[in-house]
Parts: structure tokens; C-alpha cells; sequence
């Protein structure tokens, strides 16, 4: 299933994409960690099947992150040995662990906001997970691969500067507001398969940046959802982003970092597209 939030901000309704395209209310309240946890989607897709979701109608509305507010989003940098390497980085022999602020999601196709002194604002296309069940200590890659409920795109912008010349964590240079556009769906584990074959993809101004493959990374998805539990108890409604592949600004000739007035799209294979125009804060 495909579980996404459309109207305005702040006042988005949760409904569902059917098969043939049409959006329907799901009654839900909302989409996020207690709707998780408490079966949201088995009853939303037994609804479904039933045919008793009426239809919303989609023309003009906008369409917003396809979870409420994350408890908490975990990141994973360096996941990809293409992106290590043009970062002047060795592939880790773990999981490079950050944080992002979960105040930092937005819309997939909101308006992103160079923060007021940057000068190296960059993107990421990255797979994200959508943790489904509380999970600590897991042993395997089966019981990791359980605790997920679903998969969406997210863009990782980072502000390079902020990240690496001034000192401290990476948190900084990744917890801007408007730094984490994110959906536009969030897929069910189950329709998504297998998640280490998706090609990933995102254009700047129309020129294709990056060009990657889940199968690529260094840490697959269950590995890095296994590990993240033993240093933290992951939460239904916690978002993880698993790492981005070669092609960000700072890898490239010329370092052609994000200015006000251009325009980022952004594809996984399955899990729809994304466009943000880049403002100035």
C-alpha cells in the first residue's frame, strides 16, 4: 500500500493511493508512530479490499510528508563506497551514526531553504526507513527486517560548511528547517520487496547528479536497522536514512552547491518522485 497525507501544512488528512490512482480517506487520525504500533495498516488495507474508504478528491491538493512528525531520524553517512571515496573518506568499517532534527521533515515538494550564511547547501537522495514495532538488541537480519513498516524517499540536504569547518557533530549542517523533504509515499514493506534493488536518482536544474543503486551499500538495510539497536531503542514512527550515492555538490568539479531559484527532483524506483524549488531563508 501506498499511505500518504495531502492538504495544508499543518493540517494535512491521512488517506490511501489505490490501484487506480484515487485517493481515499483512510479514518485514521493520523499516520504515524501510535498507527504504526496499534495495526493502522492492516485495518486501512482489510478497508481497502472491503471498499469502504470513500474517495478524496485530488486536484489541488498539496501533498505533505507522508508521516506525522518522526519521533526521532536517524542517518547513516558514508554508506555508499562511491560516496566515501568522493568524500575523501575510507568506507567505514561500521555504520556512521548521526541524528537529524525531526522538525526538519517537510513535503516532498515544499520549498527548500538555504539557511542564512550558507554557502554549501548540497542534496542527498536516500532510502529511508519507517520503523513499524518498538525494537532493541535485535540478533538478525529477519527480526530487523520485522520491526519495518514501510520505505520512502528522502532528501538528506546538508549544509557542508556548517557539517565539517565549524566544529562539533555533523547534527549542525543536517538539522536546518525544510532539510528533510520526505515522501511523497510511504510504501508498505511488503509491496516494496526486496530493498537492495532500488535504483535512486536526482537531477539538478534538469541535469542528472546522482545515479545509484540500494545494491550498492556497505551497510544493507537490515544490517543497519540490527545494529542501530543496540545503541538506541527505535520507536515506531522513527525514520532512518541509510545513505546517499556518489554525485553530491561537494564530491564534484566545481563544487555546484544549491542557490535560490534552483530546482532538485528526486526518484526511487517504487516509491515515486519528488521536486523542491530552493529558496533562501
Amino acid at each position: 500500500m501506498k499511505l500518504l497525507r495531502v492538504g495544508p501544512a499543518g493540517q494535512e488528512r491521512p488517506v490511501v493511493l489505490d490501484d487506480d490512482g484515487k485517493l481515499r480517506d483512510i479514518g485514521e487520525p493520523e499516520i504515524d508512530g501510535a498507527f504504526l504500533a496499534s495495526g493502522g495498516v492492516a485495518r486501512v488495507r482489510e478497508a481497502l479490499e472491503r471498499g469502504d474508504l470513500p474517495v478524496v478528491e485530488a486536484e489541488g491538493l498539496r501533498i505533505g510528508a507522508p508521516l506525522a512528525r518522526p519521533g526521532k531520524i536517524v542517518c547513516i553517512g558514508l554508506n555508499y563506497s562511491d560516496h566515501a571515496a568522493e568524500s575523501g573518506a575510507e568506507a567505514p568499517a561500521e555504520p556512521v551514526v548521526f541524528m537529524k532534527a525531526s522538525g526538519t521533515m517537510v513535503g516532498p515538494h515544499d520549498e527548500v531553504l538555504i539557511p542564512r550564511g550558507s554557502v554549501k547547501t548540497d542534496w542527498e537522495v536516500e532510502l529511508a526507513i519507517v520503523i513499524g514495532q518498538e525494537a532493541r538488541y535485535l540478533g538478525s537480519a529477519e527480526e530487523a527486517l520485522g520491526v519495518i513498516a514501510g520505505y520512502a524517499i528522502s532528501n538528506d540536504v546538508s549544509e557542508r560548511e556548517f557539517q565539517l569547518e565549524r566544529g562539533g557533530q555533523w547534527d549542525k549542517g543536517k538539522s536546518c528547517e525544510t532539510f528533510n523533504p520526505f515522501g511523497p509515499w510511504l510504501v508498505t514493506a511488503d509491496e516494496v520487496g526486496d530493498p537492495q534493488k532500488l535504483p535512486l536518482r536526482l537531477w539538478v536544474n534538469g541535469e542528472l547528479r546522482q545515479d545509484g543503486d540500494t545494491k550498492n551499500m556497505i551497510f544493507d538495510v537490515a544490517e543497519v536497522v540490527r545494529y542501530l539497536s543496540q545503541f538506541m531503542v527505535l520507536e515506531p514512527g522513527d525514520v532512518i536514512n541509510t545513505g546517499t550515492p556518489a554525485g553530491v555538490a561537494m564530491g564534484m568539479p566545481g563544487q555546484p552547491y544549491l542557490r535560490a531559484g534552483d530546482v532538485m527532483e528526486l526518484e526511487i524506483e517504487g516509491l515515486g518522485r519528488q521536486r523542491q524549488t530552493v529558496g533562501q531563508a
